[in-house]
């Protein structure tokens, strides 16, 4: 066994070790007949600085304020039929025309088709026109222009 170390070619070893940082390889392996070589370097150490942790702090809690009404979810007046209503199919920002300043979309009043863009909400910096689920009048606008909305809110009442 000694008589095979010997054998062993250590000018082919500095050239391989040579590539490795010419190349900016990490690892490389060579194999000729029964013989096999493989030189690597070793990975960068990556030192991690201490992380301090702080013990919670006993905090005296707030006195509690009754919620004003404005910030509950709107109520649906009792006139308003929230079943014949198109919901957000998303969270986003919705739009009622195309481009600012452009006419809108639909109007109270208006006579849409089936298909038809009712308005736009933007989610993830995608414009998602939204499509009238049936023909036709729209009744009411439940949301304003440039308004974020939740997954489900109410938008528009089509009749």
């Amino acid at each position: 066994m000694a008589d095979k170390k010997s054998g062993i070619d250590q000018a082919l070893i500095r050239e391989l070790a040579n590539i490795l940082n010419e190349t900016d390889l990490s690892e490389i392996e060579v194999e000729q007949e029964d013989l096999r070589i493989r030189v690597s370097r070793a990975a960068p150490q990556i030192i991690s600085a201490p992380v301090q942790t702080y013990a919670p702090q006993a905090v005296a809690a707030p006195a509690p304020v009754a919620a004003p009404a404005a910030v509950a979810a709107p109520a649906a007046p009792a006139g308003r039929d929230l079943s014949k209503a198109v919901t957000a199919p998303m969270v986003g920002t919705v739009y009622l025309s195309p481009a600012p300043g452009a006419r809108a979309f639909i109007e109270v009043g208006a006579t849409v088709k089936e298909g038809q863009t009712l308005l736009i909400i933007e989610a993830m910096k995608t414009m998602n026109q939204i499509p009238s689920p049936r023909s036709g009048k729209i009744v009411e606008i439940l949301v304003d222009d440039a308004s974020p909305v939740e997954y489900g809110e109410p938008l528009v009442i089509i009749e």
